[in-house]
């Protein structure tokens, strides 16, 4: 056993990274029940369905699993901010007829507050994994008083560094393959981020906590690799997006199947914050990193219904393709299935 499956309590060091928007309990389930750690993505769950998923994970598995949250600041809204997004997308609303007047502005995703760890209590799930840092010091010391394992992202040795002496369990090495939102929070010069691969030996010989890899990893010898290079473990997203348990949608599973899977990049545009996903229309047009996006993730609402528009007229042009940089994984299979022939990597690290 590794120390990472000693913490967790799994029969495997294999972590399902959790996805917002593209799956709920049900993957979660399968996973830990397949001897790897499900995990929920929670930060964009009201109360309600955050304790309907738990409750189904409850039922659904005796095995551990994971819950997953931002540990962003809410940024102070800007009227003039907001005025130049919208801006920049008013050709894009003329086009599909949308006033602009019209639009709510909201942030979207929440951060990890009290009100969830007073939540997470009645569940006492066995892991909480972090993205964007840490929760303040006091809701920290809540989630390990029931007994929790606490993960969270690193994309430097700086911030894995932070992150040990911070109270994580174990670090996740995200490198700049990785699907979606970044997890960089000490600095936002993307040029400070890594490949898995550059990242994780530097992670492993810095840290004394378990550093788990990320990012890029799409099959058993991506495992093996990652495993040769002194990870812990591995967490893996992107192989999971066409299971049957995941809810990405039709426009996105084409997309992912699709020769379009090939060119990914950072983007801002979706959320105002640099996450991973296939390149479409309003990326090329505006440019990936747009300048007149509002902080994430206030950008959010100002897209959204262009989004929508585009959505139901069948297209992506508009919407957040999430994807790592190695999509070859991904197969309509049962997610017990994927977990199962990425384990096969665990094999060949061993001998």
């Amino acid at each position: 056993m590794t120390t990472l499956q000693k913490i967790l309590g799994t029969e495997l060091p294999l972590i399902q990274a959790p996805m917002a928007g593209i799956q709920v309990s049900a993957m979660a389930i399968a996973v830990s029940n397949a001897g790897g750690l499900g995990s929920l993505p929670c930060a964009m769950l009201s109360p309600e369905v955050m304790r309907s998923e738990l409750a189904a994970i409850r039922a659904g598995t005796d095995k551990p699993y994971n819950v997953n949250f931002f540990c962003h600041t809410p940024p102070v809204p800007s009227t003039e901010r907001e005025a130049t997004w919208r801006a920049a997308l008013a050709p894009y609303y003329a086009e599909y007829g949308i006033d602009a007047t019209s639009i709510p502005t909201g942030p979207g995703r929440n951060p990890f507050s009290a009100d969830v760890a007073d939540l997470l209590s009645e569940f006492k799930p066995p892991v909480v994994s972090f993205h964007f840092g840490l929760p303040p010091a006091e809701l920290l010391a809540r989630v390990h008083g029931w007994g929790a394992k606490v993960l969270a992202s690193a994309t430097t040795v700086e911030e894995a560094l932070w992150l040990e002496a911070h109270g994580a369990d174990a670090v996740i090495a995200q490198g700049l393959e990785a699907g979606g939102h970044r997890g960089h929070f000490l600095s936002h010069d993307l040029t400070k981020q890594l490949g898995t691969f550059a990242l994780l030996p530097q992670l492993v010989r810095a840290l004394k906590v378990p550093v788990i890899a990320a990012g890029g990893i799409a099959d058993a010898d991506g495992v093996a690799a990652a495993m040769a290079l002194g990870a812990a473990g591995v967490q893996i997203g992107t192989a999971y997006m066409l299971t049957p348990e995941a809810t990405t949608s039709a426009i996105h599973r084409a997309a992912l199947k699709s020769e379009a899977a090939r060119h990914t990049a950072l983007t801002n545009l979706f959320t105002g914050r640099p996450a991973r996903g296939i390149v479409n229309r309003v990326m090329r047009e505006l440019g990936p990193i747009g300048a007149a996006a509002p902080e994430f993730p206030l950008a959010t609402s100002g897209i959204a219904p262009l989004r929508a528009k585009a959505e139901a007229q069948g297209s992506g042009d508009f919407s957040p393709l999430w994807s790592g940089q190695n999509a070859t994984g991904c197969r309509e299979v049962p997610a017990a299935e994927v977990t199962r022939a990425l384990a096969e990597g665990f094999l060949h690290a061993s001998r």
